[in-house]
């Protein structure tokens, strides 16, 4: 299932130039991590952006984001450190979660040697790597970690299928990702029913949400993960923090690492995550 994922999203010939890209490894709980760092042209530091792939914690790789990170990294004139962490089932919750907290240290710790600037970082990504932003950024809040300027949450996983949501009732079959597809992702990731209460894995399930970055949710019209986000950026709000979200009309999930650019909605999407990105590091010197 995996190959057959690579093989049906395949990396676009006319890739967005940037400076250099780089695979190194960062040191994680169970081993060394993959990594593919994309350096933008000119002299740093610069600010950065850890992303984090999609694919319901069980497929998916850092493959499937290189136009959009590409794009990022040219647009925003920032690092994105893209994470290839470990997958479920083999390696069920926490171990993605841990791997992805894992890489964001050591963007910052190593940030001299990488040519980022450690007090100007961001997380990211889609779908269930939405969801692993929003983790990191709970985790660096709950452990005194780094600071984090922005978190960047792409039709991110937050809650679960049946929490009664109606866009999961509506967008159930049709629409790309189907309910029974999230229903089979709930059965790869957690190890227990216990872990769905953890908000480290769900984070609509904290109790506490102030104190947390900013954030940016872009979710799609016909996703079925819809409503989830949009009441996760309500909930920072109520919490006391700066969230907003956009539903980018007309699109399925997928729209943002999956599709390139040709299709205008998903370059008017990465527009939106630059120039999000661009003020949240300028609030940051």
């Amino acid at each position: 299932m995996r190959e057959e994922f690579r093989r049906a999203w395949p990396i676009p010939d006319d890739l967005p130039p940037v400076g250099h890209v780089t695979e190194k490894v960062a040191p994680g709980p169970a081993g060394d991590i993959p990594v593919r760092v994309y350096t933008p042209e000119g002299p740093g530091p610069f600010p950065a952006l850890v992303w984090y792939h999609g694919g319901g914690w069980t497929i998916g790789s850092i493959d499937e984001n290189e136009y959009a990170c590409r794009t990022i990294c040219a647009g925003a004139g920032a690092v994105v450190v893209s994470a290839d962490y470990r997958l479920a089932p083999e390696n069920p919750f926490p171990a993605a979660a841990d791997d992805c907290y894992a890489v964001f240290r050591w963007v910052h710790d190593s940030a001299g040697d990488i040519g980022v600037d450690p007090a100007r970082i961001a997380v990211g990504g889609e779908s269930a790597g939405g969801n692993l932003a929003a983790v990191t950024a709970l985790r660096a809040r709950d452990q005194d970690g780094p600071a984090i300027a922005l978190q960047l949450l792409i039709s991110p996983v937050l809650g679960h299928p049946d929490d009664g949501r109606a866009s999961y009732r509506d967008f159930a079959d049709g629409y790309f990702l189907t309910k029974s597809s999230m229903d089979w992702f709930f059965t790869t990731y957690p190890k227990a029913p216990s872990d769905l209460d953890d908000p480290y894995l769900l984070p609509l399930r904290a109790t506490d949400l102030s104190g947390l970055p900013p954030a940016l949710v872009l979710g799609a019209e016909y996703d079925v993960l819809r409503d989830e986000g949009e009441d996760y950026a309500r909930a920072l709000r109520e919490a006391g923090g700066q969230a907003e979200a956009v539903r980018m009309p007309g699109l399925i999930h997928g729209f943002f690492g999956l599709l390139s650019t040709e299709l205008s909605p998903a370059a008017d999407a990465h527009a939106r995550a630059i120039e999000a990105l661009r003020s949240a590091f300028a609030r940051s010197v």
